[in-house]
This record gives C-alpha cells, structure tokens and sequence, in this order.
C-alpha cells in the first residue's frame, strides 16, 4: 500500500486530529523562536534577567512543541 492510499483511508475524524496535532506542533515552534530572538534581543541590550526569562518561555514551548510531535509520531508509526 502505497502512502496516498494510507492517506486517502484516514477517517475524517482522525484526519482533523492530525491536522490539530501539526498546527498545535507548529505554534509552539513559532513561539519557541520568537522567544529565543527576544532573549537574544534582551541580552544585547545588557538585560540579561529578560533574556533569562524569554529563554525559560522557549524551553516550554519547544518541550510542548516536541510532546505533539511525539502524540503525532505515534499516531502515522501506527499507520506504516
């Protein structure tokens, strides 16, 4: 079975959680990086306490970020 077939045979249902699923991977990434360029931002402009702050923020988006991922992974390994 080819992958267009695998993909053609998703029920609607569980093809919208996907998509949910790679939106929701997807913002976290965005917000992750925004995060790091206003901690990069933060520390040119000497405030390293901001920086600290924005970088923590980027951890936490990137960790969500990866759990989706994962939720993800699981969901298309089941399907191979």
């Amino acid at each position: 079975m080819d992958n267009k077939t695998l993909i053609k045979e998703i029920p609607k249902e569980e093809a919208h959680k996907t998509i949910a699923t790679h939106k929701k991977a997807a913002a976290h990434f965005e917000a992750a990086a925004k995060s790091h360029h206003e901690a990069a931002k933060h520390h040119e402009n000497g405030h390293h306490e901001k920086a600290a702050q924005s970088t923590v923020e980027a951890h936490g988006h990137a960790a969500l970020a990866h759990e989706a991922q994962k939720e993800d992974a699981k969901h298309h390994i089941a399907k191979v």
